[in-house]
Order: C-alpha cells, then structure tokens, then sequence
C-alpha cells in the first residue's frame, strides 16, 4: 500500500473486507489501510467494528445508497479507504465500486464470505453446495434450486427471512428439510441453531445470518426439472399456454445465450419467458400481453417459479412496444396477427437477433409462410399426439399442429 498519492492513477482507494470478529480478523496490510486513510467508508456497522484504528473521517453510506458511489468517486486521488463485508467481490460492494473505479485505481484486501464461515461452519464442501443471496431480493428466487437431497447456502436479509423461507419450504412440499441458521458469524455472539423447516420455531435471530438448507422433498413436493418443457400444470392458466413439449422445442429454437434479453409478445401464461429465465441468472425477459387477468397471472407464474424479475408489460403490440429495450432475442406466440405486429419486432430486433414465432391458426400459419417466403429462415411443422381412452381401449388423440418459423435478422 503506498504511503503517499502522488496521482489519481496510484491504487488511492482501498476496499477492505471485515468479519464479525472485527479488528483481531484484519491482516496487518488492512489495519495500516485503514488507519492511513483520509477518508473511510462504510456501513455503520463496519465502522463500528473498525472504530479503533479510523482515524480519518467516518463516511457512513447515504440512505438511500448510492450506487453510483459519488461520494467516493469525489476524493479521487485521495487516501480512500472502503469496508466492506467478508469478500467484497462476492454480492458485496466491491462489485459496485468496480463499476465506477478503475482496477488499476483499487488495492483489495478480502475477508472470508459468509458463504465460507457457513461451510466451515457445517464441513460442507463448497463446491457441491447452492450458493444464493437473498439480501435485498426476494425469497422467491430460491424456488429453481428446490431439489430432493440439495444443499443451499442462502444469504438473507433481516431476522424474519428464515421464518419465512421455512414457510415456503413447507408450502412447496420440503417441510422435512433440515433449516441452520448461522447468526453473526465469526463473532462473540455467533450462534448456530438447526430445526425442521415444518416446525420452525426459532424466535430472536440476528438480523446478520445465513441460512443453511438441507432438502428432504414429499412425493408432491413443487419441483421444477432442470430441462426446458416444465410441465403445463406448474403454470397457472386459462389455456392460453404453449404446451409443454411444444414450449420445449421452442426453448431450443429461442436458443438462449447469455446475458441476452427477450421480447415475449403475445405472453399468455407467460411460460416461454419464464421457462428463457430460467435457463440463467443472467438473462432478461419481457411479457407483453394485453389481457389484464392474463397479464396479472403471467406475474403470479414468474414468482411461483422463482423468476420474479420477469417484467410485464400491460398493452396490445405494436404499441406496446415503443420504448422498449432493443431485443436480442423474440417470441411471438398470441397476437403475432395482429396489423404491424411481425414489423415492428423485425425492426426492434437488433441485427444478429433471433426471431421465433409459432401458429396454430391458419390465419396466423399464412403469415409465416409469407414471411418465410420474403425473408428466409426456418419452417417446422410440429405435430403431438397423446394416448388417451377409446372406449375400452387406447388409441392416439392429436393436438393442434404449430406451425414454427425461425429467422435471424442480417
């Protein structure tokens, strides 16, 4: 750590991470960034924890935080230090700071995560374990990784997020799972407790914890298979839904790629744009739909699925579509024939982007060809059939033929 900032380009600003246990967990090159610096920041908590050695200003985070870190962008080239919780890197502000602070300006010096302490803690190796955190965001988003024999390390946000997390569990049919909480971890008041999902019943826990999940599912557990095709009945609906081995093929054809943000038009159940979002963290979806009723059922599915960022957007397309965020990739499904639907989303789409659009009317199947005539791309005709009773006996029912084309804009 140099002793002097001669220039904005030195590392002036360092971010340090600090556990429960405080000053006595910090490494000689944290304690001397710390106590040289003109300016620290931090949470109050933090600043509490390192009181002894700050002897620059205490700048504790503006309520609302903000994100854009003006406060620290501002002493650019000063001796800058920031505290940070565990592993700033891991869900923490150092991933903030990143975004506004050159690498080259920034001297890291990282604690143990949470997510460590809690597996050191258990003797569980990290590696085979679900990481999540939940801080700030819904519980809703562990939903995906609820699987028989799973374990999942969770970060939380207050002292009734275990309570609740417990209760979802034994909504969802993982009421036997086994639920420890780890309480200020690495602290004089760490505490560790484990119970039963089904019966929880622990009272007074620290806003600071972590929650460790040990799954144990009922045979009518909610679970939600890794692959594209979820079945149609973990969707609320009203029969607007692409079925479930059609939505499978479509999921391929949408070919989801990282990062990448899909137009759903014409949402129904909005099972396309769910089932996108859950193939990775990263990717972004948008349901339009014009139905109030579907609409507000397309929001109830993505929570129930565990995809509560899914955005829906209220209006028939193509208006609905203006001021949108340019698509990567989009689905057309109900109301693809609609005046100015198929333009408006070939010109939205940027260029490199993929077009998917199925049809099961011949209205909709003229549109397609016509398409497929004028701009090329890709024509399926799917066709499912199901047994089911004849009488006394068993025969093949088929289910409405789609008609798919895919196309990728020049």
């Amino acid at each position: 750590m140099p002793a002097e900032f001669n220039a904005p380009t030195q590392k002036w600003l360092t971010v340090v991470g600090i556990g429960e246990d405080g000053v006595s967990g910090l490494g000689d090159d944290a304690k001397r960034a710390i106590s040289a610096a003109s300016h620290v920041f931090g949470g109050k908590r933090h600043l509490a924890l390192a009181a002894e050695l700050i002897h620059g200003q205490s700048r504790p985070w503006p309520m609302p935080f903000d994100s854009e870190m003006g406060d620290v962008i501002g002493l650019r080239g000063e001796n800058v230090c920031v505290l940070a919780s565990g592993d700033p890197f891991l869900h923490g502000v150092g991933v903030t700071l990143a975004r506004a602070v050159a690498l080259a300006e920034m001297h890291v010096l990282p604690a143990p995560s949470a997510f460590s302490l809690a597996a050191s803690r258990l003797g569980w190796a990290l590696q085979d374990v679900e990481t999540i955190s939940l801080h700030g965001h819904a519980i809703d988003l562990i939903r995906p990784h609820l699987h028989q024999g799973a374990r999942i390390v969770a970060l939380t946000s207050d002292g009734d997020a275990p309570t609740k997390i417990a209760a979802l569990l034994a909504d969802s049919g993982f009421g036997l799972s086994r639920l420890t909480v780890l309480e200020a971890l690495g602290g004089e008041n760490e505490r560790i407790r484990t119970t039963v999902a089904a019966s929880f019943d622990l009272e007074n826990i620290n806003p600071l914890n972590v929650l460790a999940l040990e799954l144990e599912s009922t045979p009518q557990a909610r679970i939600l298979p890794l692959a594209s095709g979820l079945p149609d009945d973990l969707f609320e609906h009203d029969g607007q839904i692409t079925k479930r081995e059609i939505r499978a093929v479509t999921l391929s054809a949408l070919a989801p790629r990282r990062g990448e943000l899909l137009w759903d038009i014409g949402g129904g159940s909005g099972s396309i744009s769910i089932e996108w979002l859950l193939c990775h963290s990263s990717l972004r979806a948008i349901a339009i739909e014009h139905n109030a009723d579907r609409a507000d059922r397309i929001a109830r599915n993505a929570t129930n699925c565990g995809v509560p960022g899914l955005k829906v957007v209220r209006g028939a397309a193509p208006e609905a579509l203006a001021d949108l965020p340019t698509p990567d990739v989009i689905f057309i499904g109900g109301g693809g024939s609609e005046d100015g639907v198929f333009d408006a989303a070939i010109s939205a789409l940027r260029p490199g982007g993929r077009l998917v659009a199925n049809a099961v009317t011949l209205e909709m199947e003229a549109l397609l060809l016509a398409r497929h005539a004028s701009h090329g791309g890709d024509l399926l005709r799917l066709q499912i059939s199901r047994a089911a009773p004849i009488g006394s006996m068993t025969g093949w029912r088929p289910a409405m033929p789609v008609t798919q084309w895919s196309w990728v804009k020049p």
